[in-house]
């Protein structure tokens, strides 16, 4: 049973009500994962979810890319509805299923693509070391430019409030499925 479930819409302040309308009608189209927990607060919930549909829906990364981003932090944190949700969407736009498995792992992926590779390794350490090399920082610059390291930035802050809500808040996965991750 989750901690911070739904709120009923009966039960809902007006405040929770227009921020609970502005998550259904963006690109999401309906109130779910962690933002069902994010409600019981919701400015706090409106401000995250503006953020994370500027970074998912509208930011300059290729979708691969903004994945494997997503995928590091799920993985750091060991944020099971984050990896259950992010992984599918990883596969479907073109991440290899082989890096996916080994992520999931905890082991390093052997990559193809350089900028996939820059990305993993500038996200796993920005996690691990609360910092990157300049090694990594430059390999991030060169394949991306100074944007696209500011972007990759704000996603693993941005999926790190996902995952630390969606694990806080102990968010189930839907009805028969298991866990996809082991620690």
């Amino acid at each position: 049973m989750s901690r911070l479930g739904p709120i009923d819409p009966e039960n809902m302040s007006p405040a929770q009500k227009k921020a609970h309308d502005a998550i259904a009608a963006g690109p999401r189209g309906s109130v779910r994962g962690p933002f069902a927990a994010l409600l019981h607060n919701p400015g706090v919930a409106d401000a995250v979810q503006r953020m994370g549909a500027s970074l998912r829906f509208d930011g300059t990364l290729p979708d691969n890319l903004r994945e494997i981003a997503i995928l590091a932090t799920g993985r750091f944190w060991t944020a099971q509805y984050e990896w259950y949700a992010h992984a599918k969407i990883a596969l479907e736009v073109g991440v290899d299923e082989k890096i996916v498995n080994a992520m999931a792992q905890r082991r390093r992926p052997s990559f193809t693509k350089s900028d996939e590779a820059a990305v993993y390794e500038f996200c796993t350490e920005l996690h691990e070391k609360q910092n990157v090399s300049d090694e990594n920082y430059a390999w991030v610059v060169e394949q991306l430019g100074e944007a696209g390291a500011v972007e990759l930035i704000a996603l693993c802050g941005y999926y790190t409030i996902i995952s630390m809500t969606l694990n806080v808040a102990q968010t189930q996965l839907p009805d028969g499925e298991e866990l996809p991750l082991r620690d």
